[in-house]
């Protein structure tokens, strides 16, 4: 594993590989932006990783009680389980936070 870059307070404390550091850098995305997406978007464990994502659903969620989410719809954070961020992006197609089916593929005979 990469070494610790930087870290981002929140009650418990998520450390940053120097790529995710590079990739937030890169992409314009805030330590402020990424702690959002910790504290409020919803949580998919996909591919050995956990994945933290704020897609359209949680910005109108959390709109009505007052917190606008609009400035980080899309972002995913992806972490270990032991809590380093691996990497940050901007991605709002969810369809790859699915869980893959378990289920052999039928081949059709032709």
């Amino acid at each position: 594993m990469e070494t610790v870059h930087k870290t981002i307070d929140l009650e418990s404390e998520y450390s940053l590989t120097r790529h995710a550091w590079e990739r937030m850098s890169g992409r314009g995305l805030s330590p402020a932006a990424v702690r959002l997406v910790l504290i409020y978007g919803r949580v998919a464990h996909t591919r050995g990783a956990t994945i933290y994502v704020v897609g359209r659903k949680e910005v109108e969620c959390y709109r009505r009680v007052g917190i606008d989410l609009s400035s980080v719809e899309g972002v995913q954070v992806v972490c270990t389980d032991s809590d380093a961020i691996l990497t940050v992006y901007r991605n709002r197609d969810f369809r790859g936070l699915r869980p893959r089916s378990r289920r052999p593929r039928r081949h059709h005979a032709r």
